[in-house]
């Protein structure tokens, strides 16, 4: 599958590496075309991947992930191309952190709306699932790095999006399907970007980035 990455940090680049190693192509997107990360990645990460704009990214992809800082995700949504996001399922992982008066990093987004909120009103022909944004870019593809049963949420309007996403989560990530918990619809992403002022404080606390949240129920 061609897959686009929208982002050269280092969520970009992990979601990136584990796509090209388990067999797709990959197009990362960046503000420009000679952005020197997002070409040090393709060439690094060999045949099948290449770098471009977001609008060169968002053209060759099939689907889309979203792994821009959540302050520029509009704009990087913007300078992609309605006509290269229309119809097509968009992952999106980026939080609206604000780090303007330092560390920890506060919410720009809060209480009322979210980011996944604002993508999809910008682009009603995308098909938005919020989902991985609530742990370390390591575990997003790996979760092994965690031992035992963990969570990953999930937001979106779209439910046949959120199934298939559902499947990629498995088949490309490892994630076990009862472990992947859809909250709902787009709305709830409030929930999950509000997790991040408590991950930064866990990460605080036990200096490593390898945990995540575990729901259970009686």
């Amino acid at each position: 599958m061609n897959i686009a990455v929208l982002g050269t940090g280092i969520v970009g680049r992990t979601i990136g590496d584990k796509l090209m190693q388990i067999g797709h192509q990959v197009t990362m997107g960046s503000r420009t075309a000679d952005n020197p990360k997002a070409a040090e990645w393709a060439a690094a990460a060999g045949p099948g991947a290449a770098a471009g704009t977001y609008e060169d990214a968002a053209r060759a992809g099939d689907v889309i992930f979203n792994c821009t800082s959540g302050a520029g995700s509009l704009e990087a949504l913007r300078a992609a191309g309605k006509e290269n996001l229309a119809g097509k399922i968009l992952i999106d992982v980026a939080n609206p952190l604000d780090f303007s008066n330092g560390f920890p990093p506060s919410l720009s987004i809060v209480n009322t709306d979210s980011l996944g909120e604002q993508i999809q009103r910008e682009f009603p022909e995308l098909r938005v699932v919020k989902t991985l944004n609530t742990m370390n870019t390591g575990l997003m593809v790996n979760p092994s790095l965690v031992p035992g049963d963990h969570t990953v949420f999930m937001s979106g309007d779209d439910d046949a999006a959120k199934e298939q996403v559902t499947g990629w989560l498995t088949e490309w990530f490892g994630w076990k399907p009862e472990n992947i918990i859809d909250l709902g619809d787009i709305t709830t992403a409030r929930g999950t970007e509000q997790l991040l002022p408590v991950w930064v404080r866990l990460y605080a606390r036990f200096g490593s980035p390898n945990f995540n949240f575990h729901i259970v129920t009686a």
